[in-house]
């Protein structure tokens, strides 16, 4: 019998979904999804919508708490959404993220593959080397920084998310106090009106450096001068202040037009020993301590020798394939983003010219990049691919196939993907050894993996 909306049921949560939903059966076995609960509630919970095979829930009262279930430290957890998990224990979270990852390997790749423990991240608050605050307005009409609500573009405000290092949002909080005495409005998707869409903040975790951006809708910011000055004494960390242009009615952040106000317009850091220079447009994993595990792990499965070539496809500014051009004789590296192919080329001259001799990357498609390489008739003796959540099309498993590596390493922001991309793999000669899942996003529901492969 169909579960009906308002209907209050009483249900046992038994695990955690891939999305961070709580999972229980109503009486009749019908699954139900419960965003904020923790495996072991027991509790009322109110059908908001029901989809016949499954039906989506809210919390309306927890009877019996999980022993995982903690006091949840952020007043807008709940309504912002980005920690989807702040209500675990971390140890329980991490056990869910190892169960989803098995999970997936197991149900969607139909794998037998040993999943190892998972690593997690060595910092659980305020990992987060970047930040994109969207600007509004609070209660009383002033500027405010925040995220918004799950699905929606209402803001939420956010003064001091848990998530980013405590300077980024004392640097959002002074920036909107700036604007609030100057009159500098808000961007307003609904009328069109307003200068300031985003602050854009990214931090180094090793170097300190911080880059301050403001999304605007026209290049001009009234007071922009005094703004710098204000900024750089009040926070001696910032070594650049830009300004990026986005006038377009989108819900994409970042403009083309970048405009330096103060600084050299990026921050250096390092990953895994590789030197890299940071702007408003360069992708680069978002906790860095634990990006810096996932590599490594990484390294240890491709098992290079000094006469093997590495393949690198979505090699992004490089820094994967570049922490490992020691260990071999030749790192070709591959990337659809041309920004990212030149930082690769320039984080490789950085490392030195025995670095950069070993060293080529070129702009294109993973896809057709591979096809081609294949066709030219390249060897390489391992493949790195590091794909989006989408995971890789049939074409670049087909050219990887085609090269024939002794080894291929995936990493994955999504283990639904690499699971499906793991077991087209193993069809055409290739084992898949082990799984190595590693936390780089605690108290959100996202988790990455590394899977190690061998050709058969």
């Amino acid at each position: 019998m169909p579960l009906q909306k308002n209907q209050v049921l009483t249900l046992r949560v038994e695990r955690l979904s891939s999305d961070g939903s709580g999972v229980a059966h109503s009486p009749d076995g019908e699954t139900v999804f419960i965003p904020g609960a923790a495996p072991g509630d027991e509790a009322r919970v109110r059908i908001v919508k029901d989809c016949k095979r499954y039906a989506f829930g809210i919390l309306d009262e927890v009877l019996t708490p999980s022993p995982d279930r903690i006091p949840v430290d952020c007043a807008v957890a709940g309504p912002c959404g980005g920690c989807s998990l702040r209500h675990l224990d971390y140890a329980a979270e991490l056990r869910a993220k190892q169960e989803n990852v098995a999970d997936a390997f197991a149900r969607i790749g139909g794998l037998d593959v040993p999943v190892l423990p998972i690593v997690g991240s060595p910092e659980v608050n305020r990992y987060r080397n970047k930040v994109q605050f969207p600007v509004g307005v609070d209660k009383s009409g002033k500027p405010c920084i925040g995220f918004y609500a799950g699905r929606t573009h209402r803001i939420v405000p956010c003064p001091d998310c848990r998530l980013q290092p405590g300077v980024l949002n004392e640097i959002g909080n002074a920036l909107c106090a700036f604007f609030a005495e100057k009159g500098i409005q808000p961007y307003s998707e609904e009328t069109g009106r307003g200068l300031v869409r985003h602050i854009f903040l990214r931090r180094g975790a090793h170097s300190g450096q911080i880059m301050v951006c403001l999304v605007c809708t026209r290049a001009k910011l009234p007071s922009a001068e005094e703004l710098c000055t204000r900024l750089k004494a009040q926070f001696a960390e910032i070594t650049t202040i830009l300004l990026n242009v986005n006038a377009k009615n989108t819900n994409v952040i970042l403009g083309t037009e970048t405009h330096t106000l103060y600084g050299q317009g990026y921050i250096e850091d390092t990953l895994c020993g590789v030197p890299v220079q940071l702007g408003p447009l360069s992708f680069y994993q978002v906790n860095t301590l634990a990006a810096e595990q996932l590599y490594g792990i990484a390294a240890q499965y491709a098992q290079l020798t000094p006469d093997d070539l590495l393949l690198d496809l979505y090699c992004g500014m490089g820094t994967i394939g570049l922490s490992m051009a020691a260990h071999c004789r030749e790192l070709i590296g591959v990337e659809i983003v041309p920004e990212a192919i030149e930082s690769a080329k320039a984080n490789a001259a950085r490392m030195g010219a025995d670095v950069a001799a070993k060293s080529r990357f070129f702009c294109a498609d993973a896809g057709q990049a591979a096809t081609r390489l294949a066709a030219e008739g390249l060897h390489p003796d391992i493949v790195m691919l590091d794909p989006p959540r989408k995971g890789c099309d049939e074409a670049t498993l087909s050219a990887v196939v085609r090269m024939s590596p002794r080894r291929v390493v995936y990493v994955s922001c999504n283990p639904a993907t690499a699971a499906r991309d793991a077991a087209w793999l193993e069809q055409n000669g290739y084992h898949a050894e082990k799984v190595q899942p590693v936390d780089l996003f605690p108290r959100t529901r996202h988790c990455e993996c590394v899977l190690s492969l061998s050709k058969v």
